[in-house]
């Protein structure tokens, strides 16, 4: 990640980026069962000196870390921005180091500083810039999903590049940890001008689907990108592990029969 960007655009850390990303994939793994992609819902491949925009719905704290991993796994050689609350900047500084920028909240001023910062960032080879489009959090379940007008607007200073929907939800399945479940939604191409209506629409559509999926609990409708936290306690699940040895049983740490440990991981865009 060269910094020839221009001045108003963060200056990534590339040390920085390459440690934080690589956190955020073990802090997920901590706190989650598995990161896992719903088949049919992987990104399609764009060209890298393409503009690329992602933008998604907002159900949690999580999303932002799941961003990043995602943004590591699918597009490691891009550089990745991201607007963010002025005062969360404040509060944690580290991510201007991580190409995060500070816009202040249902302001004019923050309305402007988006549409500067977001034009100069994607002017970049190989940009990509992530979008909590909702602006606050929301349920999942809350229709219609309504986002903020700030990306058509940013849309309209562009010549060209992709739109990409991004659905994601933290569900509770088999285990005490919760499932962080994604899909992206259909490709928009910048040149043929999205209208609002339809950028709310598309994210709606990939909400919509990965709802249906997460409803009906099967593992084996997404693929794992990564794997962690299963089981009750180190404890308990040792005393388990002694018993099913003692009587020739086969042991696993998921409570569910079949929730397989499956190590299903899925190539990064771009990847053979």
């Amino acid at each position: 990640m060269e910094h020839d960007a221009p001045s108003i655009v963060p200056r990534i850390s590339p040390f920085m980026w390459r440690w934080f990303s690589w956190y955020a994939g073990r802090f997920l793994r901590k706190h989650f069962r598995a990161v896992r992609l719903m088949d049919g819902g992987a990104p399609p491949s764009i060209a890298h000196e393409e503009p690329l925009i992602v933008y998604c719905n907002h159900p949690s704290w999580w999303d932002p870390m799941l961003g990043i991993f995602l943004a590591r796994r699918f597009w490691p050689d891009r550089r990745h921005y991201w607007p963010i609350d002025a005062a969360m900047l404040r509060k944690y500084p580290i991510f201007g180091k991580l190409g995060f920028f500070g816009v202040e909240k249902d302001t004019a001023r923050g309305a402007a500083t988006f549409l500067r910062v977001g034009t100069a960032a994607l002017g970049q080879p190989g940009a990509c810039l992530w979008i909590t489009a909702q602006g606050e959090f929301a349920d999942v379940r809350l229709r219609p999903v309504r986002i903020k007008p700030g990306l058509a607007h940013l849309a309209r200073r562009l010549s060209n590049g992709v739109i990409l929907p991004l659905a994601g939800e933290y569900p509770f399945w088999t285990e005490r940890t919760p499932e962080a479940l994604v899909r992206f939604g259909q490709p928009l191409r910048i040149a043929e001008r999205p209208s609002h209506e339809h950028l709310e629409l598309e994210l709606a559509n990939a909400m919509d689907a990965l709802a249906a999926a997460s409803m009906v609990r099967d593992p084996s409708r997404f693929s794992v990108l990564t794997s962690g936290a299963a089981g009750t306690s180190p404890f308990y699940d040792a005393w388990r592990r002694t018993r099913a040895a003692a009587s020739g049983r086969a042991f696993s740490v998921s409570h569910a029969p079949d929730a397989p440990d499956q190590r299903h991981v899925v190539c990064r865009a771009g990847d053979a």
